[in-house]
């Protein structure tokens, strides 16, 4: 007699590991972060909320007084702090990717990369009144698309990538729900997926 064993939900999946979205500002990390929190019922975490809650100041502002050095310093103090917890989904700041440190980190979880074509990521930011203190400048669309190329190898490196359109952040909390739905089951240990014999 086979006996199949009860089809577990995602968040019993998951194990408690932490679920790290990365990606270029603009991406949606932010948008779809809660709701896909909500759908594993998961918590939800933006480390540039984070920073700005603790220092009491803006991103941009720790840019301009402190420089980038500082502020990725600060960055990964956050992370660190923050991975101490689990069953989170965490929203990272597009450039938290660029210190290899932070990989040992983001790699005790599961990495997806939401990766917003470059036309549509252009048009969401010229229409974004947040100050983003690395595209401050005349050319904007240039300096995106630098920064963008600069770190695609290191955003190659997720677990997951996710290519966003038009879709809502419902929509692609849903497309990350799905594909990990798959990369979940690709973890199992083959015993567990197979019937036992009786």
């Amino acid at each position: 007699m086979a006996v199949q064993s009860t089809p577990k939900t995602l968040k019993e999946k998951l194990g408690g590991r932490n679920i790290f979205l990365i990606g270029m500002m603009g991406s949606g990390k932010s948008q779809t972060g809660p709701v896909l929190a909500k759908m594993i019922n998961y918590a939800f975490v933006d480390t540039d909320d984070v920073i700005e809650k603790a220092s009491k100041q803006s991103i941009s502002s720790i840019f301009e007084k402190d420089g980038e050095k500082v502020f990725r310093d600060v960055e990964k103090k956050v992370l660190k702090e923050i991975s101490q917890h689990h069953s989170l989904v965490i929203a990272t700041g597009g450039g938290l990717v660029t210190l290899p440190e932070n990989w040992g980190i983001l790699h005790q979880g599961i990495v997806i990369w939401l990766d917003l074509d470059l036309r549509r990521s252009i048009k969401r930011l010229e229409s974004d009144h947040k100050r983003r203190p690395l595209l401050l400048g005349d050319n904007l669309a240039e300096n995106f698309s630098q920064i963008y190329e600069s770190r695609k190898p290191i955003y190659l490196e997720s677990d997951l990538r996710i290519e966003v359109e038009d879709q809502s952040p419902y929509e692609v909390a849903t497309m990350v729900a799905e594909h990990l739905q798959s990369i979940l089951i690709d973890q199992e240990p083959q015993a567990e997926r197979h019937t036992t014999e009786l």
